[in-house]
């Protein structure tokens, strides 16, 4: 598994991190299982995927529980990222941002018990703050906790350059995670050339599409209400049968290639300037063994422009 250093850090990621969103039990249908979820992490470290991305939403903390029971004396041996400052309403599903320093640090606190750690490789902001409470309170926190040694490095997620630059002068951050994929390009505009020129990591979320690209719904696809995507309009109407056209010529990629559809979909954004890493979620074993299977064709030159022209086309 090729790996790449997180710029400003001593963090060395696997190109491909495992989200680990689904493996919290909900929103994402009824076939979600902790032994399935157990198998998973198994794979991705048989596969070289050195680090996981969690968050306390996920599962309201299950999916910290699940990946530290399957990762067992080797959490020590791997990268865990997390998040900080979303609450929900007691068992509710709706959540909001809060960045109070008192509930950073209890958010903090409660992810290290949780994971069994005294330290978080990479903390990330879940995203911007939806009440009153000043930035500066909110990132020197952060930077507290950093330099008590809670936490290595401070990440953002869902972030635009403004918040990016104001964030940055409170706590040094190192990263960016940031929803991006052949279906959901709007990181190249503004985010993606200033990373670039700040010399910060970009982490990739969705680099699937929620699963769009991976070749394995057809235009009759009908989810459980269980599912996040049964309301997702990207698997609705127009829009899911214009990204259905996408996959059927990438599909015919893969076929000579032999290789996953969703192999070619994380390559592809692996491959772009400035991307340090993508993190594709994973229900089960069989869905990361798809996912390593990237590193097999991320030199060839040939296939990538092909996918280009594809995504090219696509986009116009």
């Amino acid at each position: 598994m090729l790996t790449r250093r997180l710029p400003n850090t001593d963090l060395d990621l696997s190109v491909i991190g495992m989200g680990c969103w689904a493996m919290g039990g909900l929103w994402w249908g009824d076939d979600v299982s902790d032994a399935r979820s157990t198998a998973a992490v198994e794979q991705a470290l048989a596969s070289g995927i050195n680090w996981f991305d969690t968050a306390p939403l996920y599962g309201h903390g299950r999916a910290d529980e699940v990946l530290v029971r399957a990762l067992g004396a080797r959490k020590h041996d791997v990268i865990i990222a997390t998040k900080v400052g979303v609450r929900w309403d007691g068992e509710g599903q709706h959540a909001r941002s809060e960045l109070t320093r008192e509930w950073i640090r209890q958010d903090v606190e409660a992810s290290l018990s949780r994971l069994g750690i005294e330290r978080i490789d990479l903390l990330q902001v879940h995203w911007p703050c939806e009440s009153d409470t000043p930035l500066s309170e909110s990132m020197g926190e952060l930077e507290k906790l950093r330099i008590e040694g809670k936490i290595r490095h401070v990440g953002l997620c869902n972030y635009d350059v403004a918040g990016l630059t104001a964030a940055r002068q409170y706590v040094p951050i190192v990263s960016l995670q940031s929803p991006y994929s052949m279906l959901r390009r709007e990181l190249e505009h503004e985010l993606l050339p200033y990373c670039q020129r700040e010399q910060l990591g970009v982490l990739a979320y969705e680099p699937l599409c929620r699963g769009l690209l991976t070749g394995k719904f057809s235009a009759n696809k009908r989810f459980p209400e269980s599912d996040l995507r049964a309301r997702d309009d990207r698997f609705q109407g127009s829009r899911f049968l214009r990204a259905l056209t996408i996959v059927s010529r990438l599909e015919l990629i893969a076929k000579r290639k032999k290789v996953p559809i969703a192999a070619l979909a994380l390559g592809w954004a692996i491959r772009q300037p400035g991307m340090t890493a993508v993190i594709a979620g994973a229900k089960g074993p069989d869905q990361v063994l798809e996912h390593a299977r990237t590193v097999e064709i991320l030199d060839d030159d040939a296939l990538w422009g092909e996918v280009d022209r594809v995504v090219a086309a696509y986009r116009g």
